[in-house]
């Protein structure tokens, strides 16, 4: 799989139905000696939103992953 096969993608959590974010605003992190993904990387909230204490940026394990889909990324993982 490509990273721009992941990008654009909404990462859902599969645990309580809530949509994280999409990958394009985020980043990963990968294992640089075997090339294996790590984590992905959601950033935080920004203005406004981050004055009223949303989320903060949020890592979430590559072992978290159940499904890469055509159009979501869906996850199970407690935050």
């Amino acid at each position: 799989m490509r990273l721009m096969e992941l990008r654009g993608k909404e990462i859902i959590n599969i645990h309580d139905g809530s949509r994280l974010g999409f990958l394009k605003e985020g980043d990963l992190i990968i294992d640089l000696e075997t090339g294996q993904i790590n984590a992905l990387v959601l950033p935080g909230e920004r203005g406004l939103a981050a004055l009223w204490g949303r989320r903060q940026e949020l890592v979430i394990p590559w072992s978290a992953v159940r499904k890469v889909g055509a159009e979501i990324i869906t996850v199970e993982f407690q935050y």
